[in-house]
């Protein structure tokens, strides 16, 4: 199914990636026992650049600078030494001839070979498949690598792509014609936000079916040997909504607009804090190895030493941690799991800030089969109720033609925008589901 890889050949890989950095840590070799944070930037010239000729956003020449992106790495090593991040350039931003880019190209390309950082490429911004083909976006993808290896020069080679959202057809071609293991692939639970939608994943890497992007492969024929990679940690409780339902917003979690655009810096960053500690203290716990993962693009309108008081207060917090680039936490990925035998287990109670309910607490169970979401209100010792239950071992179908609806809505969904979605005690549930629910978890529902 999996192509062999193994540690030695993850280590060469490595290896070829960091010749020319000049490392403070040394780079973890195995999954387990180690706490990850993925950090990506995007550079773009168009807010939203839709296709390679057509954008629907603003212009953001003036927002990207050779002065900020020197501002911006600084913060990212003054908080995080010895860290490696992603940088990832739009179409427009990898041909722009104007002064400002041929800079801002530049001094990426040296932040590379200085500390081993990954550049890559972003097909479309965001949502590439709800814009153009199947077809179109495979072109854009050879080809925007091909820029990207030329402008870095040495052979260089990307191990991920960041795309925001990925069809299944298009991570197919990213790992059989490109050969490209790792791709930041879906956003998760993202619903009524932005262009696209794409909930009904799981939030930690996987290997997608060939049916569904947002779907576990179930078997050697439906396996895409492509690990599927979120863009931005949230908060579970906020992320249960749709959109902005009750004022909150569904995205807040680690992202900066969300969380000091909207608090400020100091309860921004407390949220922030919060997010990360569900993946870093229990979540843990619970599944060997934490994973966080943001994406601050270049264009945001934040100080950069806000940016180093995140990564500032992660290091204090958990010393043990390692910033590595998205490419290499997913090859370690792929390292240790040859398939999708994974078991993922996340508990958080609310921090109190916008719709992190302070007196709610989630469950969130994730694996090949389902995912399942329950939820209380632990200071009133209520039962939980499911809020989510979507089963993978059914037939799934991505969309046809270009369109912003691309979640995969199982029998009941967090969101909560069709009257199947109403939450219901566990004992409530069809027979059917709690037999798929006990075979996984025997012990689950005597807990309840």
């Amino acid at each position: 199914m999996l192509k062999k890889i193994g540690l030695l050949n993850f280590l060469l890989v490595c290896l070829t990636s960091f010749a020319f950095g000049q490392l403070k840590e040394s780079a973890p070799t195995k999954l387990m026992g180690h706490r990850f944070l993925t950090f990506n930037t995007v550079i773009r010239v168009n807010q939203i650049e839709v296709s390679r000729d057509r954008n629907v956003g603003e212009d953001e020449r003036a927002l990207h600078t050779p002065e900020k992106v020197i501002a911006f790495r600084k913060a990212v090593e003054g908080g995080f030494p010895g860290s490696r991040m992603t940088w990832a350039f739009s179409w427009l931003a990898l041909h722009d001839r104007s002064e400002n880019y041929k800079a801002i190209r530049k001094l990426v390309v040296d932040y590379h070979y200085k500390y081993g950082d990954e550049i890559t490429f972003i097909p479309g911004a965001y949502f590439a498949n709800a814009y153009n083909s199947v077809e179109q976006v495979n072109k854009d993808l050879h080809e925007g690598l091909a820029l990207v290896s030329e402008i870095v020069g040495n052979g260089y080679r990307p191990l991920s792509i960041v795309a925001g959202f990925l069809s299944a057809k298009n991570m197919q071609y990213l790992a059989e014609k490109e050969n490209i293991h790792v791709c930041q692939g879906n956003i998760w639970s993202q619903f009524a936000i932005d262009n696209q939608d794409g909930d009904g994943s799981v939030c930690y890497p996987f290997y997608p079916s060939k049916e569904h992007f947002c779907k576990p492969a179930q078997n050697k024929n439906d396996f895409i040997d492509c690990v599927n990679l979120d863009g931005w940690t949230v908060d579970f409780l906020a992320a249960r909504r749709q959109g902005f339902a009750e004022g909150f917003n569904s995205r807040m979690g680690v992202g900066p607009i969300e969380t000091l655009g909207k608090y400020g810096k100091r309860s921004g960053l407390e949220e922030m804090l919060h997010a990360t500690a569900i993946h870093f203290d229990k979540g843990f716990d619970l599944n060997g190895f934490g994973w966080v993962t943001n994406c601050w693009e270049l264009s945001l309108p934040y100080d950069a030493s806000w940016l180093k008081n995140w990564l500032d207060s992660i290091k204090k917090r958990w010393p043990d941690a390692k910033l590595i680039t998205q490419g290499e936490f997913g090859l370690l990925w792929r390292a240790h799991y040859k398939s999708n035998d994974f078991n993922y287990r996340f508990v958080e109670r609310g921090s109190g800030i916008g719709g992190s309910d302070a007196d709610k607490e989630i469950y969130w169970f994730m694996n090949k089969d389902f995912r399942l979401a329950m939820l209380r209100d632990w200071k009133l010792n209520t039962p939980k109720q499911v809020i989510d239950f979507t089963r993978y071992d059914l037939k799934a179908h991505e969309p046809v033609g270009m369109t912003r609806r691309w979640s995969l809505m199982g029998d009941i969904n967090q969101k909560q925008t069709r009257p199947q979605d109403k939450p219901v005690l566990s004992d409530k549930l069809p027979n059917e589901s709690k037999l798929i629910i006990k075979k996984r978890y025997p012990h689950l529902f005597t807990e309840l």
